[in-house]
């Protein structure tokens, strides 16, 4: 059997479980935080492996260029899996998300963390740079896999929020899947066939955003030279939680890049 002829036997169970997630894309993510049960490279979260090979790709960048003196803004922190990395690196890290539920989980998974902070707050908003930056000051700002799952004017409206975060002396770091084939073909990649969907990839179908992919060109077009300086940027290895049968790490194409204000 092709494997096109395999990615259209997927369409009848995608489009069973995407017609459930609901249309504010807010509630879409509240809701999906508010049912997860365990995290980790064995949890409920796709994203969430808690890989250290997957965080040893960034640190050279996120250490050689953040400015110390600066905390560092987890933007889509989710559980705060990322946030709890970057507080071992720097002084202080806050994490971020637009979901209640996400950020009441981080909270619960940094207890004991004196350097750690969380913030609900929808970072696309018109003037949640302004707000971040009255209320944490100039920071460097970290985001891993935020910008593929959203909308090219949700795009362009963060990335205005974090020009204005990161000033002069701030830097951006981002990580975000490109997988270069269809959507269908990505979730083939992850475990999906007719017969069976793993159940971490069901739940962020049934509950989530359709995702995109993030690379050269849309990073062009939502951190324009007019107002960025690319320091660096190239491929990435994202890695999911393990979906397959044996239990081995799992990786997706993905793009990084560092960026300084123009």
């Amino acid at each position: 059997m092709s494997k096109l002829w395999e990615q259209m036997l997927l369409v009848p169970s995608v489009v069973r479980l995407t017609s459930r997630a609901p249309k504010d894309p807010s509630a879409a993510w509240d809701g999906y935080w508010r049912g997860i049960r365990t995290t980790g490279r064995s949890g409920d979260v796709l994203w969430d492996s808690g890989s250290q090979t997957e965080l040893e790709q960034y640190t050279d960048a996120v250490l050689g260029h953040f400015n110390p003196a600066l905390p560092v803004i987890d933007v889509g922190c989710g559980n705060g899996t990322n946030t709890r990395w970057l507080a071992g690196l720097f002084p202080r890290a806050i994490g971020i998300d637009v979901s209640v539920g996400a950020i009441a989980l981080a909270r619960r998974e940094a207890a004991g963390l004196h350097n750690v902070e969380f913030l609900a707050m929808d970072a696309t908003e018109t003037g949640a740079g302004e707000h971040l930056l009255e209320s944490v000051g100039p920071a460097n700002v970290f985001v891993r896999g935020v910008f593929h799952v959203l909308k090219p004017d949700q795009q362009a409206n963060l990335a205005t929020n974090l020009r204005t975060v990161v000033g002069n002396t701030g830097r951006v770091f981002l990580a975000e899947t490109n997988f270069p084939g269809s959507s269908l073909a990505y979730l083939q990649e992850l475990g999906a066939t007719r017969r069976s969907m793993p159940r971490q990839l069901q739940r962020a179908l049934e509950n989530l955003p359709r995702p995109g992919h993030f690379g050269t060109q849309e990073r062009h077009n939502t951190f324009p030279d007019s107002d960025w300086h690319l320091i660096a940027d190239g491929p990435a290895h994202i890695e999911v939680t393990p979906m397959n049968a044996n239990g081995q790490s799992q990786h997706v194409p993905g793009y990084f890049a560092l960026l300084a204000g123009a």
